[in-house]
């Protein structure tokens, strides 16, 4: 079939759009800008009653537009309060909580494939993360292990994005996966979303909000989002907003 500019462009835009999708993704002009780009930085922090900042980078060496070998790189740190189960903990009706804090890294490496309808890929590398609970802040060992990654970016119809992303980690036994859907207007992909995180602590949370992936900031590129967060630990919902910045280089 032949491939047309308008197929062209929509090629670039989910390209760009998933080359930060550790985190978040591009847009048609900062596509045609960087069509030959290779790396793309990113930062994100997601706030709420449980925190998490990172940064990092994604690299491909034939262009992030193009199908071939992709390696994903980031640095974390974490921080939530949970129900204080260490055998100090006294017993009550309002258990007592205490504050995790966690670093995290990760390296990997894999494939995305680049199609006219978006952007697949798969990846697999090595993870390491450290923790502390607690006011004393009781440490607990590096652990390192394998980490997972797969992504879609695709674009269904002409201005529509669908995404889906799910990470798995033997590190800290722990796995993500985020839905999401927008249609384009306003400068964005405008929408809603919804994740699920769990780790081996018996710590669970599902967030329902709404999104605007692709918006334009100072220069960046960017995806905002908010709305419900629900805790297993916690029986009020909450709310929850994540910012997340990337620039092609």
């Amino acid at each position: 079939m032949r491939t047309t500019a308008s197929t062209r462009s929509h090629r670039r835009r989910a390209a760009l759009v998933g080359a930060a999708a550790a985190a978040c993704a591009g847009q048609p002009a900062l596509a045609d800008e960087r069509s030959e780009a290779r790396t793309v930085l990113f930062g994100s922090l997601d706030a709420g009653r449980s925190s998490f900042l990172q940064a990092g980078l994604k690299h491909a060496p034939a262009g992030l537009t193009a199908s071939g070998f992709t390696l994903l790189a980031g640095l974390g740190y974490g921080a939530r309060t949970e129900r204080d189960r260490s055998p100090q903990a006294q017993p009550s009706s309002r258990p007592s909580r205490v504050m995790r804090h966690t670093a995290a890294g990760y390296a990997v490496a894999g494939w995305q494939w680049v199609q006219d309808w978006g952007i697949a890929a798969l990846f697999a590398g090595p993870e390491a993360g450290a923790e502390a609970v607690g006011g004393a802040g009781a440490g607990r060992p590096l652990r390192v292990g394998l980490r997972l990654h797969g992504e879609i970016w695709a674009h269904p119809t002409a201005g529509t994005l669908a995404t889906a992303t799910l990470i798995a980690g033997s590190a800290r036994a722990d796995l993500w996966g985020r839905l999401s859907w927008g249609r384009h207007a306003l400068g964005a992909y405008l929408g809603p979303e919804a994740s699920l995180y769990a780790d081996r602590t018996g710590y669970r949370k599902w967030s329902l909000g709404l999104h605007a992936t692709d918006a334009g900031i100072m220069g960046l590129r960017a995806r905002l989002s908010a709305g419900w967060l629900f805790e297993e630990q916690i029986r009020r919902p909450g709310l929850y907003a994540a910012l997340t910045l990337w620039r092609p280089l």
